[in-house]
């Protein structure tokens, strides 16, 4: 990605607009200490990798595991492009303002392309997806000390029927709901930053135990695995691959504070590298590991060991904090425009509210990974960043460009409608 230092012309320069002062929500403070270049490479990692890896497998034993390779790798090349069009985009637009365009964030760029609607967009979908992953969390907790704790997950407790009822996983999930409004009340980030360290060395260890516990079952014995799924499952599998690469959203902030980020590009591509390596050997080892018993979140199927235990219980509480980090890029979108920018703890009250209920009704994790990545990250991840780098492009980089763009855009329309079907078809069939 080179940026365009050309001058633009009168005309172009007023169709681009500089995010005013009460519209600037930066997710990253740009007066800190710029980050090296191995410090970048960790933020990279540390934005993308989530709860998306633990339904991996089961995405592989949908989509057979070579194809699931294969969309892995197409997503994370597609992705990492799109990321690159942002950065690309916001460079062109500080050079025209000699650097004081003051875009460190998603929005802020819709708002420089689109002004006032691009912004509008960019922050719907954030915060959809968002919320999005923060119901996934909630799904993941409740399933797991659902398989933990009792022997029949679906057993009722209380009324037998309609949307008032309530099962195990409610109750977990409603356990959960007043910590979470606690947590969720906290103004600032700087206080929740020891629980970012504590989830990313979780994960991590976490992902390692599974593996190994994998590499044992596979040499014990071999099961039978199919290398490619139907046609109907190959939207599925796009979708949970797209949620897997979660952090589009914080590649401008993370851009801005690098020391040299004229390398930005490489570390990027290195970082998305070592990503998709890890997630396509999570995901096929452990289909080859379980085969046709691989559940939808691959911790279910480590038995009730102490070791197997332990690593469930910390993924728990890994999420249960994981929850206030991912939902405040929410409450700043939300308190911007409806709070005029101040702290408002009925507004996150709602939110997390809202988030709980949405996950008392989806009865499987990948299912619900695979929606929200076809529908709300595949509108971030291909559609918007095609259509701003055509609008701030579109008089220099000719037909060929400009076709690229809008194919991007076209295969992102597609790619959401056609998930976004699949993965609701799933989800319906599963509740029946």
């Amino acid at each position: 990605m080179v940026s365009d230092k050309k001058n633009p012309s009168p005309s172009s320069s007023r169709k681009l607009n500089s995010p005013p002062a009460e519209e600037t929500t930066p997710l990253i403070d740009n007066t800190k200490p710029l980050s090296s270049h191995p410090k970048t490479l960790a933020n990279v990692f540390i934005a993308i990798v989530g709860a998306g890896v633990l339904g991996m497998p089961y995405a592989f034993k949908r989509t057979g595991w070579i194809m699931g390779l294969l969309i892995l790798s197409f997503i994370a090349a597609s992705t990492t492009y799109c990321m690159t069009l942002l950065v690309q985009i916001r460079r062109k637009l500080d050079s025209y303002e000699n650097g004081t365009t003051n875009i460190s964030s998603f929005g802020d760029l819709g708002f420089a392309v689109c002004g006032t609607l691009g912004r509008f967009v960019v922050d719907v979908l954030i915060t959809l997806s968002q919320a999005g992953f923060c119901i996934g969390y909630l799904i993941f907790i409740a399933n797991t000390l659902l398989h933990l704790f009792h022997d029949e997950p679906s057993s009722d407790l209380g009324l037998s029927s309609g949307m008032s009822r309530f099962t195990v996983k409610s109750l977990y999930i409603w356990g959960c709901f007043p910590f979470q409004l606690g947590l969720n009340s906290i103004k600032t980030l700087t206080h929740l930053a020891p629980l970012s360290i504590f989830a990313d060395v979780v994960d991590i260890g976490a992902m390692g135990v599974v593996m190994l516990e994998d590499l044992r079952l596979i040499m014990r014995r071999r099961r039978e695995v199919k290398a490619f799924g139907g046609v109907s499952v190959f939207f599925y599998g796009m979708g949970v691959a797209l949620f897997g690469y979660e952090g589009i959203a914080m590649v401008l902030p993370i851009e801005s504070e690098m020391k040299d980020n004229a390398k930005f590009n490489k570390i990027l591509a290195l970082s998305m590298g070592l990503t998709t390596l890890m997630y396509g050997a999570f995901g096929a080892l452990g289909y080859f590991a379980f085969g046709d018993k691989t559940k939808d979140i691959i911790t279910s199927n480590l038995g009730t060991g102490w070791i197997s235990s332990l690593v469930q219980l910390g993924l728990c509480i890994n999420f249960f904090f994981t929850f206030p980090l991912m939902m405040n890029p929410v409450y700043e979108i939300v308190e911007r425009r409806f709070s005029g920018g101040r702290y408002s703890l009925w507004l996150r009250w709602l939110f997390v509210l809202i988030v709980s209920l949405v996950a008392l009704f989806v009865p499987n994790f990948a299912d619900f990974l695979s929606l929200v990545g076809s529908s709300v990250c595949c509108c971030l991840g291909f559609i918007l960043p095609g259509l701003f780098h055509l609008l701030a492009f579109k008089d220099e980089q000719g037909c060929k460009g400009c076709s690229l763009d809008i194919g991007i855009m076209i295969f992102g329309v597609v790619l959401a409608i056609s998930g976004t079907w699949f993965s609701l078809m799933e989800i319906l069939s599963a509740k029946e």
